[in-house]
């Protein structure tokens, strides 16, 4: 009886080990939107059909799996409007915008295509455009969802928008803040939870047992 006890004590124990090692954080793989504050990257407040730019402002936007805002890939590359409007000169009645678009690196791409190399653009467009009007105007053709959720830029990704991609946890990765949380998000599984009471019982099964027989 000790022996089969333990036996199932040791079973439960494997099982649960396996479980929590499989445990994974759930991301998103989706174009990020983000604004130049001096030298730093600023996620985005606002969609870019929303965002007013002003002139002599730098955004960017950013293809990437991310788990939440907090831990959002930011763009690449150099990012000053000096540089990136530098061709295009200022027009009476018209704004000038810098864009920074980065595709993403081969492992955040959709299975089957590839990232095009991240570029620079400087949109010079109507004083009351969108960050939206002004990334058409140099980044055709731009997809998006029935819910105006910007999917694709230059065609890039072909299909998908969004989707939810399974990526290991990593140490340092911060949690979804409390408005994009999941009922997962706020503790251990069932399963885990479930996991950890077969052991209990299993393990006092066998200690009473071996109490007994002493």
């Amino acid at each position: 009886m000790i022996r089969r006890a333990l036996l199932l004590l040791l079973l439960a124990s494997l099982l649960l080990g396996a479980g929590a090692g499989q445990a994974q954080a759930a991301g998103y793989r989706y174009w990020s939107f983000w604004e130049r504050d001096g030298g730093h990257w600023v996620y985005a407040t606002q969609g870019p059909s929303l965002a007013r730019p002003s002139d002599g402002d730098v955004q960017g936007f950013r293809f990437a799996v991310s788990e939440d805002s907090a831990n959002a890939t930011r763009p690449r590359g150099k990012a000053d409007f000096a540089t990136i409007c530098a061709k295009t000169p200022a027009q009476d009645g018209r704004k000038r915008v810098a864009l920074v678009i980065d595709f993403g690196t081969p492992s955040d791409a959709p299975e089957g295509e590839t990232p095009p190399a991240a570029r620079t653009a400087c949109a010079r467009v109507s004083p009351d455009a969108t960050t939206a009007e002004a990334l058409a105007s140099v980044a055709k053709p731009l997809r998006y969802d029935t819910n105006a959720l910007l999917c694709a830029i230059a065609g890039y990704p072909e299909k998908g928008c969004g989707d939810q991609v399974a990526q290991k946890q990593t140490p340092g990765q911060r949690k979804p803040t409390a408005e994009q949380k999941t009922p997962s998000d706020d503790g251990p599984s069932l399963g885990l939870v479930a996991g950890i009471a077969v052991v209990v019982v299993l393990g006092g099964a066998a200690i009473w047992q071996v109490r007994r027989r002493g």
